[in-house]
């Protein structure tokens, strides 16, 4: 199966199960993974894909190592063995080897081609498509990075036999963000999955529905705003507080799917104060997110420095807060002249 992301300017193919047609036998490749992955997985990719000439760059697995440390390291060996220009560099892994990939491709000579070969669910519906590209900071996450689209995506279901029910769960929390935020119609597929057929059965009927039906939305919104002017931004519901509860948790507590789901409460909890959100919906949301293990709560020890660090927030314009809000499932939308203390008092739910 392919489905065809028609971004004008670069437009590419994310295939589902075909990655034994992926030849890349004339050109000098380069993969980028983690630990992790490359001990499960890099000798099947090796075996299934037509490839020559190529060299393994092997990272730390996990969110706090996505930083310009890396990067360096990365670019640094890339240099060492005099990559040319027109190598392709590989993505094989999840969301934080899809990020810093990407970023590494778009400043590597000015920019090389590359490919997404995601490892977790949760890539495959979100991070691997899209081309938003980058690292954190101490500031926040993904305030360093790009757009920078791949040549192409290979979404394998083998990859994601070795996910275990957390991970799964995570990757459900993006894919539940996109049907609230754009399709009611998908929202009740969601709510018709059997967890078991996810979690335990690992379904691969089931997760290449999932991969398709998230790809197809996300790519609806980014071939009409590649470089999030406005429109895409919405895809971010949940994540301006997701954001901060990871950086306060410093990457190490919350899978980032965990922290978008919590954020996706707290976002219709804010909804809800305002009377934009009813009660029935809010609580259909609710309960779609528990169904698939997600947590919803957390615990604020200071809200005013919460508070202050939504600021942080790349959607931020003139000291305002752009918040993405749902009025009714599959509705999002921008808000951002919300008086201070609604939102405090939506962070004191959470203290």
């Amino acid at each position: 199966m392919k489905l065809h992301i028609k971004i004008k300017n670069n437009p590419y193919y994310v295939y589902i199960d075909e990655l034994k047609n992926l030849n890349l036998k004339d050109f000098n490749v380069f993969i980028l993974t983690n630990e992790k992955i490359a001990n499960l997985h890099l000798n099947y990719l090796l075996n299934k894909i037509n490839i020559k000439n190529y060299h393994i760059k092997i990272i730390k697995d996990g969110e706090r190592y996505k930083n310009l440390k890396t990067i360096e390291e990365i670019l640094n060996y890339m240099f060492e063995i005099n990559l040319d220009r027109k190598a392709i560099l590989i993505n094989f892994g999840g969301g934080v080897i899809s990020d810093i990939g990407g970023f590494v491709a778009s400043i590597y000579k000015r920019g090389i081609k590359f490919i997404n070969i995601p490892t977790t669910l949760l890539a495959c519906v979100d991070a691997s498509v899209g081309g938003k590209t980058g690292i954190n900071n101490k500031f926040g996450k993904n305030l360093i990075g790009s757009f920078y689209q791949p040549q192409s995506v290979y979404c394998d279901s083998y990859f994601l036999k070795t996910l275990d029910k957390r991970q799964l769960s995570a990757a459900m929390a993006e894919f539940i963000k996109m049907a609230i935020s754009f399709d009611k119609e998908c929202f009740e597929f969601i709510k018709n999955i059997n967890p078991d057929d996810l979690f335990i059965k690992k379904d691969k009927k089931l997760l290449n529905q999932i991969i398709k039906k998230s790809v197809l939305l996300k790519s609806n919104i980014i071939i009409k705003d590649e470089k999030e002017s406005k429109l895409r931004m919405l895809l971010n519901y949940g994540h301006t507080f997701a954001h901060v509860i990871e950086k306060l948790s410093n990457y190490r507590i919350y899978l980032h799917g965990e922290a978008v789901a919590i954020g996706i409460n707290m976002a219709n909890t804010l909804a809800l104060k305002l009377n934009i959100l009813n009660k029935n919906e809010f609580d259909d949301i609710k309960n779609l997110l528990l169904k698939f293990n997600l947590p919803i709560k957390y615990k604020i020890k200071d809200c005013e420095k919460f508070y202050d660090l939504l600021f942080l927030d790349k959607k931020t314009y003139d000291f305002n807060i752009n918040f993405i809000l749902v009025d009714k499932i599959g509705n999002a939308f921008i808000k951002n002249d919300i008086k201070k203390e609604y939102i405090i008092n939506t962070l004191k739910d959470f203290t």
